[in-house]
Formats: structure tokens, sequence, C-alpha cells
């Protein structure tokens, strides 16, 4: 299954890329799964998307848990956390 996955702010720049269409082998991984793929890859991605960084995550313009499940066609955009005042 194909996602589209966009990478926003401070992650666009870390990682070098705003986009990408990423290839899943399973029919229902969660959002933990797309994090461990994505992990793989090795420096910068397994720093910027590691466990304790913050970084949110939207499906379909939907922020939500890393337990969310992933259905191919959705669009997975991963961010830092906005503060304001």
């Amino acid at each position: 299954m194909n996602i589209k996955v966009v990478y926003l702010a401070r992650l666009r720049e870390a990682l070098g890329c705003s986009e990408e269409v990423l290839s899943l082998a399973s029919d229902a991984p969660t959002l933990g799964d797309v994090f461990a793929v994505l992990r793989e890859r090795g420096e910068p991605w397994s720093y910027e998307l590691g466990e304790g960084r913050a970084v949110r995550v939207a499906i379909n313009h939907e922020v939500v848990a890393t337990d969310a499940v992933v259905h191919s066609g959705d669009e997975i955009a991963f961010f830092p956390p906005v503060t304001g005042g």
C-alpha cells in the first residue's frame, strides 16, 4: 500500500525533503509502524523521528496518536508542536 508523507517546518529542513510516497508492506499498519520504517533509514531520520523527540502527526489533517491505523492513500504529516502566546 502507498501513503503520502509530508514533512513540515524543521523536519523538512532536517530531512531534506518536503514530501514523498511511501510504500508499506502491511495492509493495516499503525502510525507506529510508519515511524519504525522511517527510523530504519538511519540518520537523520532515526534522530528527528526518534523516541522522545517533539513530533506531532496528523492523518488526513487530523492529529492522531501513534496507535492510529493507516490506510492506503492516507496523507501523513509530521510536524513539530507549535506554541503561541
